[in-house]
C-alpha cells in the first residue's frame, strides 16, 4: 500500500539554487522495499536519491543519528558524497536534532560518517569526514586506453591512481586546470572499458615528463615545502579555487557528474598526503555543466580530511510511495 511521504530536492555544493548538483531526498523510507527504492530512484533520474530511515541498532549504539541508503538510476551505493551532505541539510531542515549540537553521524553501507556543522562569515555549510581510502598504481595499458578516450597526451597526465572510498574511481592529475576544461572525453569508449574517470587540474602544479607519480622522496618534498608557504586554512574561507575536478561515469550512464563528494574526498586525500595539494583548498567542479559547484577542502590536525559545501532545498512537499 502507497504512503505520502516527506520529500525534499535539494542541491548541494552550492549557496544558489540550480548551480550544484540535485539530490532527490525521502525523508522516510520505513517500509519500502529494495525494488521500491530503486523503482524511485530510477524513475527521479537524478545521479541520487537517498531514503532516510532510523539507524540500525549497531549504529545507534554507536551513536548514528539516522541511516540513508543511497541509489542511482542504476544501483546502490555504499557511500556517496553529495547525498551525505544533501541528505543531511534535509534532515536537520526537517526540524530532526542530531545527539551532538555540532556533528551529525550518518550511518550507510559504508559505515559511520561524521558531519560537521560549521559556520564562517555568517555562512552555514555541513562537512563529512572523508572515509578511509584504499588506492593503487593502475597499469599502464589502462592508462593509455583511458588517456585515449579522454584526448588526453602523456605529457598531459601528471599522476594516477585507482581511488576507492566505498565507490571507485581512476584518479587523474592533470598538468593545469585548462586542460581538464578543454576535455572532450568518448564517453562510449569510457563505458566500453567500464571505467568511471576523475581528473583534477591544480594551479601551478609540477610538471611530469610521463604518466609514472613522482618517487615518494620527492613527494615528501613538494609536500614539506607546501605545508611551510601555505597557512593552514588559506583557501578554505576565501573564493580563490585551487583544483578545477571534473567527474565522468559513463558505466553508470552518468557521462558527466555536476560536483562529487567522494570523487573529492579521495582525489584530496591522494593529493595532499603525496604534496600535490595543500592542506586546505576549495575545489570547483560543473564548469562545463553550466554549474557552479565548489567543494571545500580541510585536512585537520589529525590527519582527517572534512570535504564540505553548502546546500540549498530547491522543492519541499510530499511522495507517494
Amino acid at each position: 500500500m502507497r504512503t505520502t511521504r516527506p520529500f525534499a530536492q535539494v542541491d548541494v555544493f552550492t549557496a544558489q539554487p540550480y548551480l550544484g548538483n540535485p539530490l532527490a531526498v525521502v525523508l522516510d523510507g520505513a517500509g519500502l522495499s529494495d525494488t521500491d527504492m530503486q523503482a524511485f530512484a530510477r524513475w527521479t533520474n537524478l545521479s541520487e536519491t537517498t531514503f532516510l530511515l532510523p539507524p540500525s541498532s549497531e549504529g545507534q549504539a554507536l551513536g548514528a543519528d539516522y541511516r540513508v541508503r543511497i541509489f542511482t538510476p542504476g544501483g546502490e551505493l555504499p557511500f556517496a558524497g553529495h547525498p551525505t551532505l544533501g541528505s543531511c541539510h534535509a534532515w536537520l531542515e526537517a526540524g530532526c536534532a542530531p545527539r551532538a549540537a555540532d556533528t551529525v553521524v550518518q550511518e550507510c553501507q559504508a559505515g559511520l560518517i561524521r558531519i560537521q556543522r560549521q559556520s564562517f562569515d555568517g555562512s552555514a555549510r555541513l562537512a563529512f569526514g572523508a572515509p578511509p581510502l584504499k588506492r593503487s598504481n593502475p597499469s599502464p595499458k589502462l592508462l593509455a586506453q583511458v588517456a585515449a578516450a579522454l584526448g588526453l597526451k602523456p605529457a598531459h597526465i601528471i599522476a594516477a591512481q585507482h581511488l576507492d572510498n566505498g565507490p571507485q574511481w581512476l584518479g587523474l592529475l592533470l598538468d593545469s586546470p585548462h586542460t581538464v576544461l578543454q576535455l572532450q572525453p568518448d564517453h562510449a569508449a569510457l563505458k566500453d572499458l567500464g571505467q568511471k574517470v576523475g581528473v583534477a587540474g591544480v594551479e601551478s602544479a609540477p610538471s611530469a615528463p610521463n604518466l609514472i607519480a613522482r618517487g615518494n622522496r620527492e613527494a615528501r618534498a613538494f609536500g614539506a615545502r607546501s605545508a611551510n608557504t601555505e597557512p593552514a586554512n588559506s583557501a578554505v574561507d576565501s573564493d580563490h579555487t585551487t583544483l578545477e575536478v571534473r567527474a565522468f561515469a559513463a558505466p553508470l550512464g552518468i557521462n558527466e557528474d555536476p560536483v562529487t563528494g567522494s570523487l573529492n574526498a579521495s582525489l584530496a586525500q591522494w593529493l595532499i598526503a603525496d604534496g600535490y595539494a595543500p592542506s586546505s583548498y576549495i575545489a570547483a567542479q560543473g564548469t562545463c555543466m553550466g554549474r557552479e559547484g565548489r567543494v571545500y577542502i580541510h585536512q585537520d590536525a589529525a590527519g582527517q580530511v572534512w570535504v564540505g559545501g553548502h546546500s540549498v532545498t530547491c522543492i519541499r512537499g510530499s511522495v507517494t510511495l
